[in-house]
């Protein structure tokens, strides 16, 4: 019998969604003495880092088994931030308090490879196509 994936993407996932249905701010703390991080240094007390994950302050967030991925913004610089879901430490709601803790695993990890997504600045449209209609 193969042995089970860990359920803490998946717990990670829905907790997002929940914080985020009640109008909440999601916040995510990492452990990043062990490694398995992808991130600005410098950012970090104490080993470990706090993310705001909400849709106004990081984009293309990406919650998925073996890695978790998103843009955002340090010191007014945008950076991608890429990290294994084993240093989470907890996912809470700002205002109250209100998610889950987990327990922490010790690595060494290693760090996930970046996605090929990159922030580039502000979206910019472009008109691709125009449909005149007909004088009358």
């Amino acid at each position: 019998m193969t042995p089970m994936t860990s359920n803490k993407p998946y717990l990670l996932r829905a907790l997002y969604d929940w914080i985020i249905d009640n109008g909440y701010t999601p916040y995510l703390l990492v452990s990043v003495a062990h490694g398995g991080i992808d991130a600005p240094e410098g950012f970090a007390q104490e080993g470990k880092m706090v993310f705001n994950l909400s849709p106004k302050a990081c984009r293309g967030l990406h919650i998925e088994n073996e890695k978790i991925i998103f843009t955002a913004r340090f010191a007014g610089e945008a950076a991608q931030v890429c990290l294994v879901p084993a240093i989470v430490l907890a996912i809470y709601a700002k205002e109250n308090g209100k998610g889950m803790e987990f327990p922490e695993e010790f690595g060494p990890f290693e760090a996930p490879a970046k996605s090929h997504y990159k922030a580039k600045g502000r979206p910019k449209l472009a008109l691709v196509a125009s449909i005149h209609e007909p004088n009358e």
